[in-house]
């Protein structure tokens, strides 16, 4: 669609819960535990981004391997860390290629 990207917040609660595979119960339990946090219109109603579509994804991809919510919640805590970092030294590097300048003088003592 044009105009909207994997941040906009478009979905219901129940297209959500059907687009993640999970009862929309279970989105209600993950917004409150903050694994997840739709934009709300409203004050009430929650609507999810495919972005949170795929962190609802991840949730029940590592909870069917057999990590509790504790655990769950510390490593989507983890890789955001890591995203961070991640972006920060990209723009790090960015910063040194585009401020790198090579002076050349000739030896004039010839």
């Amino acid at each position: 669609m044009e105009g909207f990207d994997d941040d906009t917040p478009v979905y219901v609660i129940s297209v959500a819960a059907t687009l993640a595979g999970l009862h929309p119960q279970t989105l209600r339990q993950y917004d409150r535990l903050g694994l997840v946090s739709p934009d709300r219109v409203g004050g009430r109603n929650r609507l999810y981004s495919m972005r949170d579509i795929a962190r609802l994804r991840e949730v029940q991809r590592l909870a069917a391997d057999g990590v509790n919510l504790t655990g769950i919640m510390r490593i989507l805590e983890l890789e955001g860390e890591l995203d961070r970092v991640r972006r920060r030294l990209e723009a790090l590097e960015r910063q040194e290629r585009s401020t790198a300048l090579v002076v050349w003088r000739p030896d004039r003592r010839r």
